[in-house]
């Protein structure tokens, strides 16, 4: 039999017209969605003229992934029905003014019984922290279904289990619905949701209710990343943005405030696996690129239409000069920021012609020097709080480097683990080469990244 939970705050929360909703929801999705579809987000769950610009920029990111997502499980905070544990709907479908959604009946019976996860209707009927995400999902996304779990008093290691049950593949988007800080002054407001993001960030569980009302579900989201996908098949969090109620359409007397974070598997961040022909293309494009002005070129000019589109996508590389089995010059890009084929000709020529370790290359040492081309994923934040935590987590041989503190940073390719194999010694010889105290570490940002080279 089918049963329908009706929308419980359309016309007060967002609008309840059709046409109107999906309008409205169209402007908080402009803007550039990025690279990376993620697998899970963090999004707020306030009123749309609060918080929904802020939900938009996290939504979007999703743009590239509307028909691969079958499954959204949508965790949120219970605001209305104090209970023990997680409620799950009987309804089989949930209602908004863009249509119905069915309801994952399968998945439910998945983690249904014992005294963590129970029917409860009645925590779903007027709960707004779940419903607010539904039009967003029904916009973004093609035909899904729908695993709706409002949280109540349950520990973090509850959330982890179901998230362990549910997780999946590609196809299963997970949503964790939270604000942050309630009702504080503007700027104190900004002082606890700041240190909130940087323990979200540091995948710290132990996130209270003043800090954010969906601290459970929160919690057990970055329990589940800690405990699982710290050292294989690893998970990343990064945050989109942060602003309170004072920043969009309230007062900044008693603010609420908002933030939106996504979470990236490695899987995802792969690179293409590049095809015989493409390497030889781009180490051929490599070549020409420096040759043309030894031999008097004024530009080389890369004509996109020379090339498939596999090769025009935007992509950051570096490439990499060798002679007698010494480097030569080496020059990269760390974002992605132009076509991959562009990127490999300008780089190429950088290497050659501006690294600041050498001089510039002759015509005679152009006919000795090997020419390596790395293609990197996407650099990925990977909390560490000393020395000691980064040596744990990092994969020697795998791990591209990159530290930051402040104006300084530097990078190493994984290739380098061939020269320095010890993780300690790696780390301190690149922190060495940013200019940076090997010991200190209170503001430092790492990131890791992978490569395809070849040559």
């Amino acid at each position: 039999m089918t049963t329908v939970r009706e929308p419980a705050v359309a016309g007060t929360f967002y609008p309840n017209d059709a046409t109107t909703l999906s309008a409205l929801i169209s402007t908080y999705l402009e803007g550039d969605a990025g690279l990376e579809c993620p697998k899970a987000i963090i999004a707020p769950h306030a009123g749309y003229i609060y918080s929904g610009a802020i939900a938009g920029e996290v939504y979007r990111k999703l743009e590239s992934a509307h028909d691969k997502i079958k499954r959204v499980v949508l965790l949120g905070p219970s605001h209305r029905v104090a209970f023990k544990g997680m409620a799950v709907p009987l309804s089989t479908r949930f209602r908004t003014p863009l249509g119905d959604i069915p309801i994952d009946s399968e998945c439910i019976q998945q983690i249904v019984g014992g005294a963590s996860v129970r029917f409860l209707d009645e925590a779903h009927r007027e709960e707004h922290s779940l419903e607010v995400h539904l039009p967003f999902l029904q916009h973004v996304l093609d035909d899904f279904t729908l695993v709706p779990i409002v949280v109540g008093d349950a520990s973090k290691e509850a959330v982890t289990t179901v998230l362990e049950k549910l997780w999946g593949g590609d196809e299963t988007l997970i949503v964790i619905s939270s604000d942050l800080s309630h009702f504080e002054a503007y700027d104190t407001a900004n002082s606890i949701d700041a240190n909130t993001s940087r323990k979200i960030m540091a995948l710290d569980a132990t996130l209270k209710g003043d800090e954010a009302c969906g601290c459970r579900p929160v919690n057990g989201l970055l329990h589940y990343i800690k405990t699982h996908h710290i050292k294989t098949n690893r998970l990343t969090i990064e945050t989109v943005n942060v602003k309170n109620s004072g920043d969009t359409a309230g007062n900044k007397g008693r603010v609420v405030g908002y933030g939106a974070w996504h979470v990236t598997e490695e899987s995802k961040q792969n690179i293409d696996t590049w095809k015989l022909a493409d390497k030889q293309t781009l180490l051929q494009l490599a070549r020409e690129a420096i040759r043309n002005p030894l031999e008097g070129g004024k530009n080389f000019n890369t004509d996109l239409n020379l090339f498939p589109e596999r090769l025009k996508k935007q992509r950051a590389t570096f490439v990499t000069l060798n002679m007698a089995g010494k480097l030569r010059g080496c020059i990269g890009s760390l974002q992605a920021h132009r076509p991959l084929v562009l990127d490999v000709a300008k780089n190429a020529q950088a290497a050659a012609f501006q690294d600041p370790r050498f001089s510039s290359l002759s015509h005679e040492e152009y006919q000795q020097i090997d020419i390596h081309i790395s293609i990197l994923s996407q650099p990925r934040r990977l909390p560490a709080s000393s020395l000691e935590d980064l040596v744990g987590k990092l994969r020697p041989g795998v791990d591209g480097l990159i530290i930051k503190e402040g104006s300084r940073q530097a990078t190493y390719l994984p290739s380098v683990w061939q020269q320095i194999n010890d993780p300690g010694e790696f780390i301190t010889e690149l922190r060495a080469k940013a200019g940076l105290d090997p010991q200190a570490w209170q503001n430092t940002e790492v990131l890791t990244y992978t490569t395809e080279e070849f040559y």
